[in-house]
């Protein structure tokens, strides 16, 4: 039998549902027998490749690497889940959205604290541009499953993995899909 190909991505966010997704402690050896990883911060590899059946995506689309990075991973991959409240909602990544611009926070962390030679790094593959509003994944492509939780607890993400990969969506209700 073929396995699932299966990718997590951390965009803008803290890593806490990774952290929780191994919490899945033994499972992970289980899931592994079920899927194929091609692609998480916990590997090492570089690009996203063509042809994921399955992708956790942490985290909002915080600036312009983000940006990219969620529209390849769209045009990639079969089913795409929204892996806790940042990439559900936005959540505490959005928290800067009410100014309206990045300015302000690119002023406070480089400008403001700064002890020796204050100044916004501007040079390309140092800090990717900000976008002025921090997003939810599903406000820049389609997204087929919602998994919320800050983070989601693992039993949570056990039972999500284990139906999507069964083949029968889903089947999270009540209790398991609250955020918070």
């Amino acid at each position: 039998m073929d396995r699932l190909t299966f990718a997590t991505v951390w965009l803008g966010g803290c890593s806490g549902c990774h952290m929780s997704f191994l919490d899945l402690d033994e499972w992970l050896v289980d899931l592994a027998d079920m899927v194929e990883i091609v692609y998480s911060p916990i590997i090492d590899r570089k690009e996203y490749p063509e042809n994921v059946a399955v992708c956790l995506i942490e985290g909002a689309v915080a600036n312009e690497d983000n940006l990219e990075q969620v529209k390849l991973i769209r045009a990639r991959t079969r089913l795409l889940i929204s892996f806790g409240d940042c990439a559900v909602t936005g959540n505490v990544t959005a928290m800067r959205n009410p100014l309206r611009t990045a300015e302000p926070v690119l002023q406070r962390a480089y400008l403001d604290t700064a002890n020796l030679r204050p100044r916004i790094p501007q040079a390309r593959g140092i800090v990717p541009p900000l976008l002025d509003q921090v997003l939810p994944v599903h406000e820049v492509v389609p997204v087929d499953y919602f998994l919320p939780g800050c983070p989601p607890p693992a039993d949570r993400i056990r039972t999500l993995l284990r139906d999507v990969i069964a083949g029968k969506g889903s089947l999270l209700s009540g209790e398991n899909i609250r955020f918070g």
